[in-house]
């Protein structure tokens, strides 16, 4: 058990950043949620999972939409707060902890705020290792937990409560209600027991994402690369440098999709590498050839200073470095591909998984 202060913030939503593989919602505007809420209510206590008792209940809050939606209408803090309290209402119990969702730009950082407010303390883990942009691809569902009753809380101050026979409805169902609220909105799905956040979690990604964030301020004031010491870290290697020279991208259907196309300099000057997102980075292919897929960790640093880059801000001329690390190894089970494989997306690839590179 710890306390983390506003001090911690900003490394933690840095290393969320970089396992969000471009998405997870901003960052940024996920920082000042939670430092407004630290100061306003006092530290956050994280504690480890085998801290957690078996009949603990535990409510994940997070955001859903396009990431490209937050920037222009970002959230005010009140809305993950109700719709904690909308489930915790329909199911007559109420949250002893939460936990993210997935480790992910805003994502890792929205139910620090909540925690502060209700005075909840946070596990030390979240249910991806990553982002993805559905609500069924979290390990939960492989570990057999029901992502409903669901609900969503809007800006307006409206909320909505979903049942659904299973985690994919329980997407499609919350993702229709999201558009209509204007492609951006908080949830509280997969409310659970101790004993089946054991199942599910990845353990530890919180403090990953500090360790992350200290590791990329580190590096910057003592010149050395950041790309390099984060490429480490994640047991991963680095598959392309560049400069990006076209970005198509749109919201549709409640997620910012497109592609970044970007030209080789250094050792890969005369080659191309194009990256496919849908909020998060899944497809990165060299001259039209299949290098990195999800479930895998595909990761744009900027080049210099090794910042992660989201998929809403990545611009042209940005001069970056492109990231690959391996996802935790549930996901390369078959059950785990069923839900986040690349076929689920439309790619027709078949590619080895990124294999972890030192002990």
């Amino acid at each position: 058990m710890r306390e983390l202060g506003v001090e911690a913030i900003a490394d933690i939503a840095a290393g969320a950043a970089v396992l969000g593989t471009g998405g997870g919602g901003n960052p940024y505007i996920g920082r000042l949620l939670v430092e407004q809420a630290i100061r306003r209510h006092g530290p956050v206590t994280v504690v480890d999972i085998d801290e957690v008792p078996p009949d603990a209940f535990i409510i994940p809050t997070a955001e859903i939409g396009a990431p490209t939606v937050s920037g222009e209408k970002p959230p005010s803090g009140d809305e993950g707060l109700a719709a904690l309290a909308a489930i915790e209402q329909v199911l007559g119990q109420r949250a002893t902890h939460t936990v993210s969702i997935e480790a992910g730009g805003m994502n890792s950082l929205i139910p620090l705020a909540t925690a502060a407010a209700r005075h909840l303390p946070v596990v030390d883990g979240d249910g991806m290792g990553r982002a993805f942009p559905e609500v069924q691809m979290v390990l939960f569902t492989v570990a057999g937990v029901s992502a409903t009753p669901l609900s969503l809380a809007d800006e307006k101050g409206n909320t909505l409560v979903v049942d659904a026979i299973d985690n994919r409805w329980a997407e499609r169902f919350a993702r229709t209600a999201t558009v209509q609220m204007g492609c951006r909105a908080m949830m509280a799905p997969y409310a659970m027991s101790g004993e089946q956040l054991a199942r599910g979690i990845v353990p530890g990604t919180l403090t990953l994402c500090e360790e992350l964030g200290r590791l990329l301020r580190a590096t910057r004031l003592a010149h050395e690369d950041p790309v390099a010491a984060v490429t480490e870290k994640l047991d991963g290697r680095r598959l392309f440098d560049g400069k990006v020279v076209d970005v198509e991208r749109r919201t549709l259907g409640g997620f910012a999709r497109g592609t970044a196309r970007i030209d080789g300099s250094g050792p890969d000057a005369d080659h191309e590498l194009t990256l496919h997102f849908q909020n998060e980075n899944l497809l990165a292919e060299i001259d039209g050839e299949a290098i990195a897929c999800t479930p895998d960790l595909i990761i744009v640093l900027d080049r210099e200073h090794g910042s992660p880059i989201t998929t809403e801000t990545l611009r042209y001329g940005c001069r970056v470095s492109v990231v690959g690390a391996p996802a935790d190894p549930r996901w390369h089970t078959p059950e785990g591909l069923a839900l986040v494989g690349p076929e689920v997306f439309g790619y027709d690839v078949k590619i080895a998984p990124l294999a972890v590179t030192h002990a």
